[in-house]
């Protein structure tokens, strides 16, 4: 089993930036993909950046390209996501999500754990 506890969301103002954690215990050594999704109310959780085990590949949704980077630290099994030039559009839950595969992907379904979530606001 792998735990995953989020943290570091908040309110913050359009323009501003925030980074969120992502906290592994348990079998983290086995879960070479680790991932951010988010979800807005009404609305279905989507991909919005993953990373390889090894950091040498990464994945981000075209709507955050550019503003959100992708991290990780093995040693402390935490990935990170940082987030500038935050939008309003970029308010919801984000969820941290890891799965044993090789390849990022980008639908919730190819992913094994997921952790609780920490609110994003970004105010106008």
């Amino acid at each position: 089993q792998v735990q995953l506890v989020e943290s570091g969301g908040g309110l913050v103002q359009a323009g501003g930036s925030l980074r969120v954690s992502c906290a592994a215990s348990g079998r983290a050594s086995v879960m070479y993909i680790m991932a951010w999704f988010r979800q807005a109310p009404g609305k279905e959780r989507e991909f919005v950046a993953g990373i390889s085990r090894s950091s040498s590949s990464t994945s981000y949704d075209d709507s955050v390209k550019g503003r959100f980077t992708i991290s990780r630290d093995n040693s402390k099994n935490t990935v990170y996501l940082q987030m500038n030039s935050l939008k309003p559009e970029d308010t919801a839950v984000y969820y941290c999500a890891a799965s044993a595969t090789f390849k990022i992907e980008t639908t919730t379904s190819r992913y094994d754990y997921w952790g609780q979530g920490t609110q994003v606001t970004v105010s106008s």
